[in-house]
């Protein structure tokens, strides 16, 4: 299953789109050695971004033709995750411009290992193509 749409990022890092659909999204993760940290268990910023796009793709699976980008996003972290990852997300409500989300991350053990709550804005996407990404190269350069 794919996203609808690339996202370099999340295709570098591997996640596995399983679920997309009426309000629900699953993700599965398998954590790389780059993808740890000093304590050899999966880094904080590898599971905000799981949880990221869990609720992202959670609020998208209701009207797949719109972009949702985070406005906000709290996290907490009960325990280390370990090995294989699954993220659920779920879309709590929406307005025709918002949506209120929440994920959780599961280890190997199905083990809640974090948790998050994020509000995201429904965007129209813009046209790509030669003249976005030469403007992106010289936003970047900037």
């Amino acid at each position: 299953m794919n996203f609808g749409v690339a996202i370099p990022f999340v295709a570098h890092l591997g996640f596995e789109l399983t679920l997309f659909e009426g309000g629900r999204s699953e993700l599965v993760f398998e954590p790389r050695p780059e993808h740890l940290n000093s304590f050899a268990v999966t880094h904080g910023g590898a599971l905000m971004t799981l949880l990221d796009v869990a609720m992202a793709v959670a609020a998208r699976s209701v009207q797949k033709e719109m972009g949702a980008v985070t406005i906000e996003m709290k996290t907490s972290f009960m325990q280390p995750a370990r090995g294989r990852l699954i993220a659920r997300g779920h879309l709590l409500h929406r307005t025709a411009t918002m949506a209120f989300t929440e994920a959780t991350v599961f280890d190997a053990d199905d083990k809640a290992c974090a948790h998050a709550t994020g509000t995201f804005k429904f965007v129209r996407r813009l046209p790509t193509g030669p003249r976005s990404a030469q403007a992106l190269q010289t936003i970047a350069t900037d």
